[in-house]
């Protein structure tokens, strides 16, 4: 199934509403971490999100308790998504020693395992064999454990998803490939790197269930991605879900963002998960002062929580060896 032949999202006014402001406490923070960064509060490479929060918003309550999420370096979303108190997620990108891993992490590399969020990584693609890990760990400890692994379409070439996707077929591990495909591998669009565009037909290589979604409408991603996760926990073994979606910003903070395709910002400024949600709400008879109030509650939410971690001391870095070492 493609994103063009799905069906529309059954979502009724209230879970739209739900989803709405769950996407806009997303891009808020991600927004707030932009000004942070400009304003050097914030150090290091940052990578946003800014334009896929359907896709972590639809994936929000599917992992249980003892499931385990692995994201991207562009994970700041995906955290949020895991139940993260964005308080935590400020200090960890300001170095504050409130930060979810005191200050050690920042944006690249927080992890926050009491919340199943077992973190980020910075190697493209690195995240698929530790989760093919965390489910065979899962089988021996009985946890009942479902692994979802998050990527990007660039990486889809690289070898150790195409290792951790046989991996897992090959011994009918529960873990879930979702690839967030933005269209962009960093600066380079996904279409010109490979033959075949349609990156979910890759899964009948491997035996294994693939379709492609709408990354954008939360209600899609939360039925089908709910419907990989069923599959997995009932011993079905593994699911690739590619989520169609776009990036409004740049790869990082501080890309010039010039090489993008006559009319595709007019594209996806229609289709994007605010917009989407908007006409939605709005055809349902949902008031603007509703509507608005999701963007507005988010903003003050995240002005809140960037200011109590600015007013928190900055990590010490004589602790710095601490916890290498059970």
């Amino acid at each position: 199934m493609t994103a063009t032949d799905a069906a529309p999202g059954s979502a009724t006014a209230g879970t739209s509403l739900t989803d709405l402001r769950m996407v806009w406490r997303m891009r808020a923070f991600e927004e707030k971490v932009r000004e942070l960064r400009l304003a050097g509060d914030a150090v290091g490479s940052i990578h946003l999100g800014i334009g896929q929060e359907g896709v972590a918003t639809g994936a929000s309550g599917l992992a249980g308790p003892q499931d385990a999420v692995f994201a991207t370096y562009r994970g700041h979303s995906w955290a949020i998504s895991c139940g993260v108190p964005v308080e935590a997620l400020f200090g960890e990108i300001l170095g504050r020693d409130t930060g979810i891993n005191g200050g050690r992490g920042g944006s690249a590399h927080l992890t926050a395992p009491a919340y199943r969020f077992f973190g980020e990584n910075s190697i493209v693609g690195a995240g698929a064999p530790i989760a093919c890990g965390a489910a065979l760990a899962g089988r021996h400890d009985g946890s009942d454990r479902v692994a979802l692994t998050v990527f990007g379409d660039g990486a889809m070439n690289q070898g150790a998803v195409h290792e951790a996707m046989n991996f897992a077929s090959a011994f009918s591990l529960p873990v879930v490939f979702l690839c967030e495909n933005n269209s962009w591998s960093e600066l380079t669009p996904i279409d010109e790197m490979v033959r075949d565009p349609e990156l979910f037909r890759r899964a009948a290589a491997y035996g294994m269930p693939g379709e492609r979604i709408d990354g954008n409408d939360p209600q899609e991603v939360r039925e089908r991605l709910g419907d990989a996760f069923e599959v997995a926990r009932e011993g079905g073994g593994p699911t690739l879900v590619e989520a169609m979606t776009q990036r409004l910003v740049g790869h990082y903070i501080g890309d010039a963002d010039q090489y993008r395709r006559p009319g595709e910002r007019e594209r996806d400024a229609e289709r994007e998960p605010v917009a989407l949600l908007t006409r939605r709400l709005r055809e349902s008879g949902v008031s603007d002062d509703e509507i608005t109030a999701a963007e507005s509650d988010a903003r003050a939410e995240m002005e809140a929580a960037a200011a109590a971690a600015l007013a928190a001391p900055l990590a010490d870095p004589a602790t710095a060896k601490e916890h290498l070492y059970a």
